[in-house]
């Protein structure tokens, strides 16, 4: 399992920029530990952690989609399922299942991470995502 430690700075507008790589035919897991700017766990089971009131508390969303070069064709390829695993210690998990990552061709995709709470959603990471095709060997 991948970790990534990234900065949330919701007032910056700003998404953390974190590069990944996906082996095709195996569950793709990452961990984000998310900290403010004071580098204290961003608190993600509070409602008011940025100010905002609301009793909804957070949600997340995530899609993969192919690169943005010129001529690509947009469109999410795979929806990452985002589970915050410690949401007062500001973690949360990026998941694709074995199946999910064997229908992805190789190649070079984008994705990003959307974080709301409330009515209001934050681009909290953006980033690359390397796909490398599943290896077999002939015994």
């Amino acid at each position: 399992m991948a970790s990534k430690k990234i900065t949330f700075d919701p007032s910056a507008g700003v998404p953390y920029a974190a590069n990944l790589t996906i082996f095709g035919g195996a569950q793709s897991i990452t961990e984000f530990t998310v900290v403010d700017t004071g580098n204290a766990a961003f608190d993600f089971s509070s409602a008011n952690a940025v100010g905002i009131a609301t009793t909804t508390g957070w949600t997340g969303s995530s899609q993969l989609a192919k690169s943005v070069a010129v001529g690509a064709t947009m469109g999410a390829l795979a929806t990452f399922n985002v589970g915050f695993t410690s949401a007062a210690g500001g973690k949360f998990e990026l998941t694709l299942t074995a199946g999910e990552t064997r229908d992805l061709s190789e190649g070079r995709y984008v994705y990003n991470v959307l974080v709301s709470s409330g009515s209001t959603i934050y681009n909290i990471v953006n980033g690359n995502i390397l796909v490398y095709a599943g290896i077999s060997s002939v015994p």
